[in-house]
């Protein structure tokens, strides 16, 4: 499986609180306008809210995949939270979701967001992934699940 590569190890939230699917969105864009300076939480929200209304990303199992295209960016970007509590994001099978992956591609990244989409559903859908990340103790650990890294060891 290939690594995701534009998932960074500080872009890995191992707890979020959120009590709704607004909220998530809310506090997802929040998370990436920290990580990425220049970058328009608000212009983030609303996409992503845009998004939302053409359907529920959530695709099921707990896991929502929160995506758009923004422009003047320029480049895959992906963060990843583990929800404190599920919340109802209105996902494809009823179930809440406690596992949100946030993409966000360039205005023309056109198959290449379909591309990294496709990789991130590959990836979070692998035999046993989804119980190992509910079970991961931090950052780092979620991070090496999802990118197929060793963990670093405690000593």
């Amino acid at each position: 499986m290939p690594i995701l590569e534009f998932l960074d190890p500080d872009s890995v939230v191992p707890s979020l609180r959120a009590r709704a699917k607004k909220q998530v969105l809310q506090e997802l864009s929040a998370q990436a306008a920290r990580r990425l300076p220049g970058l328009d939480e608000r212009e983030v929200f609303e996409t992503l809210l845009q998004r939302e209304r053409l359907g529920s990303t959530g695709i099921g199992d707990g896991v929502a995949i929160p995506h758009g295209k923004l422009p003047g960016f320029d480049r895959l970007f992906g963060l990843v939270a583990r929800l404190e509590k599920p919340v109802d994001f209105e996902a494809l099978d009823g179930q809440p979701v406690d596992i949100a992956f946030l993409l966000l591609a360039p205005e023309g990244a056109g198959a290449d967001h379909l591309k990294a989409l496709a990789q991130v559903a590959r990836v979070l859908r692998e035999p046993g992934i989804l119980e190992r990340i509910r079970a991961a103790r931090d950052a780092s650990a979620l991070y090496a699940l999802l990118t197929h890294t060793p963990a670093p060891q405690a000593a």
